[in-house]
């Protein structure tokens, strides 16, 4: 679900953002595009508006856009022309695919290659919302002690 890919976007952009140098950038950058996989299907934030429609006709939702293959190659241009916008991009795209490879309807890691990478984890199980709530613990745990440090 949505809000668990943000819960856990949150923890690596936590995680990362005192070794980077473009701080908002980054912070920005890493949390949108890791909206960005879901916006083959209709009923996501990104995927939702009618203009997306066109993306999603020739696309199918878990395939191409929810891939490594597609995560590198658009990390690699940017790395060409935006290099500050490399890592959080592939960060941000790459947490969300790993999130989905272990969900049980997973995501094919490498297409066009249709060997699939799946998991255990029922989207929108009890098991997933007690991950959401342990990345939510985890964040205000590590912003909260960042607050203490400062003070």
């Amino acid at each position: 679900m949505q809000r668990t890919h943000l819960a856990i976007i949150i923890f690596f952009i936590l995680v990362f953002v005192p070794y980077t140098s473009h701080k908002i950038t980054f912070c920005i950058f890493a949390f949108l595009t890791s909206l960005i996989p879901d916006i083959d299907t209709e009923f996501s934030t990104l995927g939702k508006y009618k203009v997306m429609r066109i993306l999603q006709f020739f696309t199918k939702h878990r395939g191409m856009i929810h891939s490594f293959s597609f995560c590198i190659v658009i990390s690699f241009i940017l790395s060409l022309f935006f290099p500050v916008l490399a890592f959080p991009v592939f960060l941000g795209y790459g947490v969300h695919l790993l999130s989905d490879s272990i969900t049980l309807e997973g995501i094919q890691p490498f297409w066009p290659l249709r060997r699939r990478a799946g998991g255990f984890i029922r989207t929108n199980s009890s098991l997933e919302h007690a991950i959401f709530l342990s990345f939510v613990l985890v964040n205000f745990l590590i912003i909260f002690s960042r607050v203490l440090k400062i003070l």
